[in-house]
């Protein structure tokens, strides 16, 4: 396992769609879609897509972090569900990988 749903809803006014995963580089991908009335009443526009991408240098940072074992990707994916499988993902994990000097690409597009 590669990639993982970390969190999904969907409402009347708005789906949510957040996905982790890596990619053929090895880089940790962190995918996050929304759309909708709820999106377009908030950014004017009816889709949010937001992302962080992490190299390989900075994603062995989260094994001994998280206490799981060096190079396990599913385990490594698993954890990161379980500790921010929330609506509030982006904002969380942008947050533990600052505290923790793990250096990611964050995007926002509207």
């Amino acid at each position: 396992m590669d990639r993982i749903e970390l969190f999904k809803a969907v409402s009347p006014t708005i789906k949510v769609s957040m996905q982790l995963y890596f990619n053929e580089k090895g880089q940790l991908i962190f995918d996050g879609y929304d759309s909708g009335k709820g999106v377009e009443d908030c950014w004017g526009d009816s889709d949010y897509e937001y992302s962080y991408t992490i190299e390989p240098s900075n994603v062995k940072k989260f094994y001994p972090i998280l206490g799981v074992p060096k190079g396990d990707r599913a385990a490594l994916l698993l954890e990161l569900k379980k500790r921010f499988g929330t609506n509030t993902a982006y904002t969380d994990l942008g947050k533990f990988m600052t505290a923790n000097h793990i250096k990611y690409e964050p995007f926002t597009w509207t």
